[in-house]
């Protein structure tokens, strides 16, 4: 199976030869990868190198002559490098991207912590109006590229190398639930599902997916937890642990209930690793979210 990377580049790669509005502005990431769609597209295609304020400048400036830019880089130089650009160029002017990022929260453990962007989602809270797309597969991830590259709105799709094994549909935009029970509610979001599905066998446990995690589907989460015994909700999300409790809690705010966010730790680990290793060390693997879950739900 290819990678979420990979599918993106092959995706846009197809979609730039479809769609003349569309436009990519690279800084040196995946360069490689479009050198064909360069090739093709010379006006519509251009790399900055690394100049990551630049990068959404770039692509700002694009969207106010009405083209639809899509702006490429990790994740730490896409969002949290340049947050004065995509907090002004972008959203203070009114005008519409899509922001494609790659590496997640650790997904390249040896390039250290600036490598890494476990905030990234957390930060873009602070703006208004931006749709974030957090894909579990690569079929997930072409589905969403190609709905993000047909709006005009501002959308953040965060790939990852991991990956659930299983591509499920997307693209309404709600939770989607895979599995059902009466003894509290956990939200897996992206590539989290096959591990949360693997620590909840056997739990009486309402299992929902989430690949655009904003805006938050809180009438959705309202449905499954009328639909539990108990408000009782955990959620287990790829990036910074509590990202998303504020919208679970403004979502069950008439009702009383319990919210649990899992994710990566706010404590910096200061060791390379790999990756699954991070995934243990956050207790984001099936053993440490049986534990944490089966706690919180008292199962």
């Amino acid at each position: 199976m290819d990678t979420m990377r990979e599918r993106f580049i092959a995706t846009t790669s197809r979609l730039l030869d479809e769609d003349p509005r569309l436009a990519l502005v690279l800084a040196e990431i995946s360069r490689d990868g479009f050198d064909r769609a360069q090739r093709a597209h010379p006006d519509r295609v251009v790399n900055v190198g690394i100049r990551e304020q630049l990068l959404i400048g770039a692509g700002a400036g694009m969207a106010l002559t009405g083209m639809r830019p899509i702006m490429h880089t990790f994740a730490s130089f896409l969002v949290e490098r340049p947050f004065e650009q995509v907090k002004l160029d972008l959203g203070h002017q009114g005008v519409g991207g899509v922001l494609v990022s790659a590496g997640a929260s650790y997904d390249w453990p040896a390039g250290g912590f600036t490598h890494m962007s476990p905030g990234d989602v957390a930060l873009l809270d602070t703006l208004d109006g931006w749709t974030v797309h957090v894909p579990g597969h690569p079929d997930e991830a072409e589905a969403l590229l190609r709905l993000a590259a047909t709006g005009d709105d501002l959308v953040y799709v965060r790939l990852s190398l991991q990956s659930n094994r299983v591509a499920r549909p997307v693209g309404g935009g709600g939770f989607a639930t895979v599995r059902e029970g009466r003894g509290g509610v956990v939200i897996a979001v992206g590539p989290m599902l096959d591990n949360v599905l693997a620590a909840t066998e056997g739990l009486d446990v309402t299992v929902l997916y989430a690949t655009t995690v904003r805006p938050f589907d809180a009438a959705g989460l309202r449905r499954a937890v009328g639909a539990a015994e108990g408000a009782d909700v955990v959620l287990v999300e790829p990036f910074m642990a509590g990202t998303s409790t504020a919208a679970a809690n403004d979502a069950l705010a008439e009702l009383p209930h319990r919210v649990l966010g899992l994710g990566v730790s706010r404590a910096e680990l200061r060791r390379y690793g790999r990756m699954d290793e991070h995934l243990m060390a956050h207790g984001l693997d099936p053993k440490g979210l049986r534990e944490r879950i089966g706690g919180f739900l008292r199962q």
